[in-house]
């Protein structure tokens, strides 16, 4: 940030600085000379008060109040730690008013641990603002506390100034009086209403890493299932989410939202389970916890600005530079934008602001700002150590900045936004850090008294219970309001910006290397999009779609959550979860494995069984049979298939055998417009509608008709060799016996003579004529 103009010192009164002046001086003459012999010996001295200060340990553990006025008591508490090997004799604890401190890097110079020195100011207060040890022994703490009446510091103008607490006594070896340890803060004082106080918009995060799964139960209600039970932890009293919501109420802030933090509370508010080993899980126990944390955050945000992020928190700067080279990725932030709305609506009754997206960090650069304007958002909440300054402003602008097609960038200041960082467990880091906030932006405000401009925190995403205590303590130092004034989020983005600050959005070269590195990789991207054709294949099958879409849908989001940063291994293990019960459930429709089918004729029906082991029915199916040689084998024609939830159906196909032998088929499922779906299965179908019995028999018969032709042939040509009469052309040679011609008897005569005649003894009479009475002997034909 550019640093303040000069200002003019600050410090007692004039007249008081004179007289105090004036007697010093006056006292100090006879010892001028043993001064001037002492002065070189300064810096020997210092070296050993630093070497000294090393071992012993001083804490500022609280500062009432921490911006005081006219007739308060500034109270300062903490204690003293004898680090060092040797005790320490004659202790004494004040307390110190240092310089002014004349702009904001000379604050964060001013909270830098560096030896005492004259800058650290005269002590104060008197025997209030002191206090002694007799001795204090190698290793032991003393707790302290001193107080000085705030007209006793003589300030007369608005200003910050160094204050700290001194350790001084004696050591072996060394005379007392030697300061041996310093703990510095600083004293915000502005005791009357600046004339143009800064806008202060502080965004109070409500956000979550992702707990759901893509699981849900087989019942009616789709029973959600969590990864495990860590988020009712956060719910429960003293636990994160709980902390947040009690603390953000009735201050002034800017409620922002992640609406699956919202979706996932409102599930676990009914019964839900918990996700455990080999796919088992077990109910959860929860639900008291979560309707009372809703209860009270319907409350807390009732009637104040509400920001809501797109559903699940996508990492914007992943995606734009990760997963905008996977195809369809982008495509999930609309949805992720709308969703958001409505989870925010129904949940919490009021109408949130969807048009501002917040990169991880405030870290922009073109792709970012181009990604996280694409699903709708006007609105880019950066940092001011993304884009800064390209003038030496010497004071903070405002934090709107215009950077074209209508979007803003709303620049949050770096220094406040990263104030309360690092756990904030001790007492000390959070005293000290809340006085560094209230000093920077009454800083902010004297940079340019005459100029009314609007500053925006920024928070850590995930701030946990002690920072959000911290932060919810440096809210009220402010709440007074008599150098800023609360400020919701949107009034900051429409502000009229200042036409010196920058509108430079960086380029993507610029983006923080530590950053880029726990993006997500762009096989997350790919994996996602996986899914999400396998979602597509999917759904188009089911009769109840939306039972899948949805926890589907919602998963795919929780995927590119901002919140797995810096938990690769998670994140990847959550993405192939998601992943492998798609695929799962997918293959819940799927064909049965038939063993070889013998076709015992011509035609028959061939069964196939699809099974559904889905709770919902499949429609909009078909089955296609494939055969290998359709020459020899005709499987017929495509059948539907429809099934309802857990039930098998067995489809019948026609078929034709045109030759013996095994052919191959080939089933698959297809989807109405012709994809395939599900796994392919292949049997064999030996055709055997010729048999070898039919054969044999088929061609004896066509034995037995040659030999009748040939004995037929050798007839006809001896009787027309013997006796020069033709038989008639369709008539057999044995016709003359049956029907008793002329030609038949002598026939007979002459083979009968040549001893042929096949009549022998005991032969039955010969043929009765037609005209006869008896009746036909047995195995004569007749002639009727």
């Amino acid at each position: 940030m550019a640093e303040a103009a000069q200002f003019q010192e600050a410090g007692p009164a004039p007249a008081r600085r004179w007289l105090r002046r004036s007697a010093a001086a006056l006292a100090g003459v006879p010892l001028l000379a043993g001064l001037v012999q002492v002065t070189p010996a300064a810096p020997a001295q210092a070296t050993e008060q630093a070497a000294a200060a090393k071992g012993v340990d001083v804490s500022i553990d609280s500062m009432t109040p921490a911006t005081p006025d006219e007739g308060d008591t500034i109270t300062v508490s903490g204690s003293v730690t004898n680090d060092g090997p040797k005790p320490v004799d004659d202790a004494r604890v004040a307390l110190r008013l240092g310089q002014s401190i004349q702009s904001r890097s000379g604050i964060d110079a001013a909270s830098r641990s560096t030896p005492f020195s004259y800058s650290d100011g005269k002590e104060v207060g008197g025997k209030r603002g002191s206090v002694k040890f007799k001795r204090l022994a190698a290793g032991q703490t003393r707790d302290f506390k001193l107080s000085v009446p705030a007209e006793d510091l003589d300030l007369d103008r608005g200003g910050v100034y160094r204050m700290g607490v001194t350790l001084s006594g004696a050591t072996p070896g060394r005379p007392g009086g030697q300061v041996l340890g310093v703990e510095r803060t600083l004293l915000p004082w502005q005791p009357e209403a600046a004339k143009k106080k800064t806008g202060l918009s502080y965004l109070w995060p409500l956000i979550s890493s992702s707990h759901l799964t893509a699981q849900t139960d087989s019942d009616d209600r789709q029973t959600p299932v969590f990864r495990d039970e860590s988020l009712a932890s956060e719910l429960k009293p003293g636990g994160r989410l709980q902390q947040l919501v009690s603390l953000g109420k009735d201050r002034p802030v800017t409620w922002v939202i992640d609406p699956d933090l919202l979706a996932s509370v409102t599930a676990m508010t009914e019964n839900y389970k918990i996700e455990g080993p080999k796919g088992r899980t077990r109910p959860g126990k929860n639900q008291a916890v979560a309707k009372e944390w809703l209860k009270d955050l319907q409350n807390a945000v009732e009637g104040e600005e509400v920001v809501a992020l797109p559903f699940a928190d996508p990492d914007l700067a992943s995606l734009a530079h990760r997963g905008k080279n996977v195809s369809g990725a982008l495509g999930h932030l609309r949805p992720a934008t709308d969703l958001a709305s409505r989870t925010v609506g129904n949940v919490l009754g009021v109408k949130p602001r969807t048009d501002f997206a917040w990169p991880v960090e405030g870290a922009v650069d073109t792709s970012v700002v181009d990604v996280a304007t694409s699903a709708g958002a006007h609105n880019v909440i950066a940092r001011s150590d993304s884009m800064r300054e390209a003038t030496n402003l010497p004071y903070t602008p405002s934090a709107a900045r215009p950077i074209g097609s209508g979007n803003t960038a709303v620049v949050s200041d770096a220094r406040l936004s990263t104030m309360f960082r690092g756990g904030m467990m001790r007492a000390e880091d959070s005293t000290l850090a809340v006085q560094r906030f209230l000093a920077q932006t009454l800083m902010i405000t004297m940079e340019n008294p005459g100029k009314q401009r609007n500053i925006v925190v920024a928070p850590q995403r995930l701030p946990s219970s002690s920072e959000a205590q911290t932060m919810a303590r440096a809210i009220d130092g402010i709440e007074e309001g008599r150098w800023t004034q609360p400020l919701p989020l949107s009034d900051a983005a429409k502000a009229k910006p200042d036409p010196r600050a920058t509108t430079h959005v960086p380029g993507p070269g610029t983006y923080p290397r530590s950053l880029r590195r726990e993006e997500l990789p762009k096989s997350a991207f790919e994996t996602i999009q996986r899914t999400q054709s396998a979602l597509e294949g999917f759904q188009v099958v089911l009769s109840q779609p939306e039972r899948v879409v949805t926890p589907f849908g919602n998963a795919m989001m929780r995927e590119m959550s901002a919140s797995w940063r810096g938990r690769t291994r998670e994140a990847e293990a959550f993405r192939g979860s998601v992943e492998d019960y798609l695929s799962g459930l997918s293959r819940g429709v799927q064909l049965i494995q038939k063993s070889t089918q013998t076709l015992s004729g011509r035609s028959a029906t061939i069964p196939v069984t699809v099974q559904n082991n889905l709770v919902q029915g499949v429609e909009g199916l078909k089955l296609v049979l494939k055969s290998s040689q359709p020459n020899r084998l005709d499987v017929g024609d495509p059948q539907p298939v429809r099934i309802e939830g857990g039930h098998s159906q067995s489809v019948k196909f026609d078929t034709t055998a045109n030759a013996n032998g095994p052919v191959r088929v080939h089933a698959q499922l297809y989807t109405e417009d012709g994809t395939p779906y599900g796994a392919p299965m292949t049997f064999k179908v030996t055709a055997t509608s010729i048999t070898s019995t039919v054969i044999l028999v088929i061609a004896g018969g066509v034995l037995l008709l040659v030999l009748a032709g040939v004995r037929m042939y050798s007839q006809r040509k001896r009787a027309v060799a013997e006796g020069g009469t033709d038989a008639a052309p369709d008539e057999p040679e044995s016709a003359g016996v049956a029907s008793g011609t002329e030609g038949g008897t002598e026939d007979r005569a002459e083979r009968k003579a040549e001893g042929e005649d096949p009549e022998q003894e005991g032969d039955a009479s010969p043929d009765t004529g037609p005209d006869g009475d008896g009746p036909s002997g047995t195995g004569e034909k007749v002639n009727r």
